[in-house]
């Protein structure tokens, strides 16, 4: 799957932005990570009981579940707390970056996140930079009804379930690194996935998410990704 041609393989997504010196997952933590040369980030989006697309991993904030809040009970309890729209438009001052878009959702669940995650980047000037990625096939089912020129990405972990990928007819598969192998990602490339490893934390990790010949490498602290990349002549 050629999806962002042109670039140096494996492209460098900070996971969250970064992972050190500042809060994951705010405007602060993406300026980090692309200063530091990554290639793009990762980010977590769910959805406010008023509707708004929040960048937040956690499906549980100090008062509850976040999606029981509204924006404002949630920036009271998370000061910084950014929105999507927030993020979108810090990237613009960005054009080459790519965001990996994680929508979080338990699967079950249903609140029309997806909908608005597909409205809300189907009208962004920068769409084509971005990967839309979840556990959670049915969230990327409906994403895809609503976004069709969105490319979706199937995350998995504890077993290696990538043949819902094919059902799914996603772009790309986003493994654990401890279910990745060389041969495995030979194989998933070779049948036209896009593949993207994650997490790569200790040096030793970005050494093998590199070398297992992934499309992209996910990971919060850039030096390690980069010096990783440098090292296995993939600079």
């Amino acid at each position: 799957m050629s999806l962002f041609p042109g670039r140096s393989r494996p492209l460098l997504l900070g996971h969250r932005g970064v992972r050190e010196g500042v809060r994951e997952n705010t405007l602060e933590a993406f300026r980090r990570a692309m200063e530091a040369g990554l290639d793009g980030v990762e980010l977590d989006v769910q959805r406010s009981a008023d509707g708004a697309l929040v960048v937040y991993h956690d499906f549980w904030v100090p008062k509850g579940l976040l999606h029981r809040f509204t924006l404002a009970e949630l920036r009271e309890m998370l000061p910084g707390l950014p929105t999507l729209e927030e993020v979108l438009r810090l990237f613009e001052a960005y054009p080459e970056a790519i965001l990996n878009v994680e929508l979080k959702s338990v699967p079950g669940f249903y609140d029309g996140r997806a909908e608005a995650l597909a409205r809300l980047l189907a009208g962004w000037p920068g769409r084509d930079r971005v990967l839309v990625s979840s556990f959670d096939p049915v969230a990327l089912f409906v994403f895809r009804e609503e976004a069709p020129g969105i490319p979706l990405g199937y995350l998995f972990l504890g077993r290696d379930t990538a043949r819902l990928g094919t059902a799914l007819g996603v772009e790309a598969l986003h493994p654990r690194l401890d279910l990745v192998t060389p041969e495995k990602v030979r194989a998933w490339r070779e049948a036209g996935y896009f593949v993207v490893v994650w997490p790569a934390a200790t040096m030793e990790e970005a050494r093998r998410a590199v070398r297992s010949g992934a499309d992209a490498v996910i990971g919060g602290w850039p030096e390690v990704l980069l010096k990783a990349k440098e090292e296995l002549g993939h600079a």
